[in-house]
């Protein structure tokens, strides 16, 4: 089954010294960077989602910033695609399906931030769309959200979302069991292939 890998605002506004500092952003990159380095072993396709804020509108990601700008530790390489949004959802306006449709893409593998606004949005979108997601769920993050009164802690808001995705939506799995079930996968391809 053919795959691409969406990794969606990994941005410096998301970390130290941005706008909008997220739980444990560190943590989630490293996750990140493991998928993309099988990404790039396979030559499998990789896409970059960047929001950027609407001009006079927008309070974070605003355009010429360097709250734009993607993570240094995640340059995109040769024919990896960076698609610019300016909603939630990767797929709106960007063009992002009919690129996966043109290369044939039969399933989507998904990380990035924010959990619960662009994951959960894209990742509902792309069963619009008829991709099977799987979503790494420690190569996301988030932030605290408030409802009333109550500060809803991020580890909180992330199960509630992983929870709500996981089946429905997704197949939601932590970065290192989704890396060995694909070493297995191809380990027994070779044998196979080897008889």
């Amino acid at each position: 089954m053919k795959q691409a890998l969406i990794i969606v605002d990994v941005q410096q506004e998301y970390f130290l010294g941005g706008k909008l500092e997220l739980y444990e952003p560190e943590k989630a990159l490293e996750q990140i960077q493991k998928t993309l380095r099988l990404f790039r072993e396979r030559e499998w396709p990789v896409f970059f989602i960047r929001h950027v804020g609407i001009p006079g509108k927008a309070s974070i990601f605003i355009p010429g910033t360097m709250g734009v700008e993607l993570h240094p530790e995640l340059i995109p390489h040769g024919e990896e695609i960076v698609l610019d949004k300016h909603f939630p959802n990767s797929f709106l306006k960007t063009g992002l399906c009919e690129r996966l449709t043109a290369l044939k893409i039969e399933r989507l593998v998904v990380c990035g931030m924010m959990t619960h606004m662009c994951i959960d949005t894209t990742v509902r979108a792309a069963q619009d769309h008829g991709f099977p997601v799987t979503l790494l769920e420690d190569a996301c993050t988030g932030t605290a959200l408030k409802w009333g009164d109550a500060l809803v802690p991020y580890p909180t808001v992330h199960a509630a979302m992983m929870a709500s995705l996981n089946g429905t939506f997704a197949a939601v799995k932590k970065t290192d069991l989704f890396l060995q079930e694909y070493q297995s996968s191809a380990m027994r391809t070779a044998e196979i292939c080897d008889q």
